[in-house]
């Protein structure tokens, strides 16, 4: 299935019925955080967080790209993921 929307795809990644890698899922996040946020201005978590601070560094690693190229990654990735886990 293709999606064409970003809500779309969020829908279509819910019905997954195996969970994507931590890898996949990273990708997932942090093409979603830019597509509707943009760039990451936060500060990097600290500590001992070491999921924040996977999510932060998924994010940060689009800085720069256009939301509409963020959400167009976002539908093409989760177009890749919906063959594998549905």
């Amino acid at each position: 299935m293709k999606p064409t929307t970003l809500e779309e795809a969020v829908s279509l990644t819910q019905r997954f019925t195996t969970r994507p890698s931590n890898e996949e899922l990273l990708r997932l996040y942090g093409l979603y955080k830019q597509a509707t946020e943009g760039d990451n201005e936060g500060e990097r978590p600290g500590g001992f967080d070491f999921k924040a601070a996977a999510k932060y560094n998924a994010w940060l690693t689009l800085k720069g790209k256009s939301k509409e190229e963020a959400t167009q990654a976002y539908l093409d990735l989760v177009e890749e993921l919906s063959g594998k886990y549905l």
